[in-house]
């Protein structure tokens, strides 16, 4: 989360970049080119784009803390999925123990 100011980017390339509450203010940008990044329209708060190209715009579902997201369901649904890979685990070092680890890693 960066906001730029007063800035000018001149023959720049953005590319693969996500940025959940990045915004630029009053920046100018000339001959710049935006690849697979989620920089859309309203990020750009009385900004100047000339000769500007955009490739491939991301979108897609970002979490915004600013909303009433609650914390705890990031760590539950964490725990789910850490709680899922445990019956894997076991069969692996059971498996270990009785075959080796030689015969196991081939």
């Amino acid at each position: 989360s960066v906001t730029f100011e007063d800035s000018l980017f001149k023959n720049c390339v953005f590319e693969d970049i996500t940025s959940l509450n990045s915004y630029f203010r009053n920046c100018t940008f000339v001959n710049t080119t935006f690849y697979n990044t989620d920089l859309e329209q309203y990020k750009f708060v009385d900004s100047e784009l000339i000769n500007c190209t955009f490739f491939h715009i991301r979108t897609g579902c970002q979490i915004s803390f600013s909303e009433n997201y609650s914390a705890y369901w990031i760590y539950f649904v964490n725990f789910l999925g850490t709680l899922a890979v445990l019956p894997g685990n076991i069969v692996s070092a059971l498996l270990m123990d009785r075959i080796g680890q030689l015969t196991m890693l081939g």
